[in-house]
């Protein structure tokens, strides 16, 4: 027989795990479900020096651990379960998982997103074998090696500078003539005696026998084809939401955002969406934070008009 709940939470990332406090808090019976890694990306993250308040052991793990915790503190449980299937037409929705089914009140969706491919030549083939698109995860590969970031946004500048713990040298390569970072990501990363920068430029091959070696460049403005040596690729070019479970049950963009009101409210009845899996400006933690926080409060709201 199916466990029964008021909210299930599908994603633990900061999302997740806000939106798992504030229902929990509330008294609400409440499951978050994490496939893979609690935290979410921001877990993959060395330092979070923007989320308020995390000016000691600004790490994210170590916040992304507080979350989990302070979640299951307050009652809500939390199961490491890939979720398979859900079902969320009429007043109680089915989630099914690997090791069998949950009936709840409310969904909320909090499934984030995952970095995004390159699709060139190399880059599947080599992926673990060089390629990464973690460099707290993998860094540590790479101690006085050269390795190559691509990307000139927040996450490729703030990898690159981790990376300069580990790496001999790293080589920034960007397809701008100018990097989209923070000002203060850039001060940092120019002011880095490890760091290099390649403008104008797309990697069209990742090369290598078994392993990474060389790295094929193409500038886009001159059309020019070069080559750089490198032990390692970190990839940088942006996400795409992890919707694929639900896509073809709530409205989504373009891309596979889920569509929301400024209450989390997705276009089907008692289902809540939070985090990055959502079309939204911002996509940090602190926004992934408050999208929990009001998902959660949202699905009470609901709750408290349909059930009772």
């Amino acid at each position: 027989m199916a466990q029964e709940y008021d909210i299930i939470i599908i994603g633990g990332g900061p999302a997740g795990l806000s939106a798992g406090l504030y229902a929990a808090r509330s008294k609400a019976k409440t499951l978050i479900l994490e496939h893979g890694k609690w935290g979410g990306q921001a877990a993959t993250t060395e330092e979070l020096e923007n989320y308020p308040g995390s000016i000691e052991q600004p790490t994210g793990p170590e916040i992304t651990a507080r979350m989990k915790k302070q979640a299951e503190e307050f009652g809500a449980e939390t199961k490491v379960e890939a979720v398979t299937k859900v079902e969320l037409k009429g007043d109680i929705k089915t989630v099914a998982t690997e090791n069998g089914e949950y009936r709840s009140k409310t969904v909320i969706i909090a499934t984030g997103a995952k970095p995004r491919l390159m699709g060139i030549p190399g880059e599947l083939e080599l992926r673990g074998k060089g390629v990464s698109y973690c460099a707290t995860c993998d860094a540590d590969f790479f101690t006085d090696l050269n390795v190559a970031v691509i990307g000139g946004g927040d996450s490729a500048i703030q990898e690159a500078l981790y990376l300069t713990k580990f790496a001999e040298k790293v080589t920034v390569i960007h397809r701008r003539d100018e990097l989209r970072a923070a000002k203060t990501l850039q001060d940092k990363a120019f002011a880095n005696e490890k760091i290099d920068f390649i403008w104008d430029s797309v990697p069209v091959e990742i090369m290598g026998d078994g392993i990474v070696e060389r790295l094929k460049l193409k500038n886009k403005k001159t059309g020019e084809i070069s080559e750089i040596e490198a032990d390692g690729v970190f990839i940088f070019v942006g996400y795409d939401p992890v919707s694929d479970l639900v896509k073809d049950l709530v409205e989504t963009d373009e891309r596979g955002y889920i569509i929301t009101d400024e209450e989390m409210r997705t276009s089907m009845d008692g289902v809540f969406a939070a985090g990055d899996v959502r079309k939204k400006m911002l996509r940090q933690v602190v926004t992934a934070a408050a999208d929990g926080a009001i998902a959660a409060v949202a699905a009470e709201h609901y709750m408290a008009e349909k059930f009772e």
